[in-house]
């Protein structure tokens, strides 16, 4: 850290309990390079750790949901910034989420698992799929995602580059 009395609060907190550190693998910054795990690809982007919000949220339109052998599927294509419209993927639903919106009614979305690399740990993480084109990052990822695998600290960014490789199994 940068300036050394937050330093020292920092490690008294850490030292006396108080910052909620028990099973996080690692400090991160607020904004990271994580890999998805998608479509048979490991794909690097910016994505936002925002412990204000309990999901996580994905880039992407044309999200038509459907059904396939009984089951709730969705098709997507992912909207990453610089890049040509990407192939439509599909994924199984999880389920859905409501989404509390600032203004008007609340925003009904399919959530989809995926795995995700963030530093050296793979995991997987349910998000939703939203159309983020007018935010600066396509995947925010909330306290769900983050529970005992980070401790984020707003002052920092890209600390950790995402190195996993992928089981024989894709998890």
């Amino acid at each position: 850290m940068r300036n050394p009395i937050a330093a020292l609060v920092l490690s008294v907190c850490l030292l006396a309990g108080l910052v909620p550190s028990a099973g996080a693998r690692g400090v991160y910054g607020w904004v990271e390079f994580v890999e998805l795990h998608l479509g048979g690809e490991a794909l690097k982007l910016k994505a936002k750790l925002d412990t204000g919000a309990r999901s996580s949220s994905l880039d992407a339109v044309d999200v038509q949901p459907f059904e396939r052998d009984g089951k709730r599927w969705v098709r997507f294509r992912l909207n990453l910034p610089g890049a040509k419209r990407s192939a439509p993927l599909e994924e199984p639903i999880v389920r859905y989420v409501r989404i509390k919106r600032h203004k008007g009614p609340y925003d009904r979305r399919p959530m989809i698992r995926l795995q995700i690399c963030l530093g050296d740990e793979l995991r997987s993480v349910d998000v939703n799929l939203t159309n983020r084109g007018r935010f600066i990052y396509p995947l925010l990822l909330g306290r769900r995602a983050l529970t005992g695998l980070a401790v984020v600290d707003p002052a920092r960014t890209f600390q950790r580059a995402p190195r996993c490789a992928a089981s024989p199994n894709g998890e």
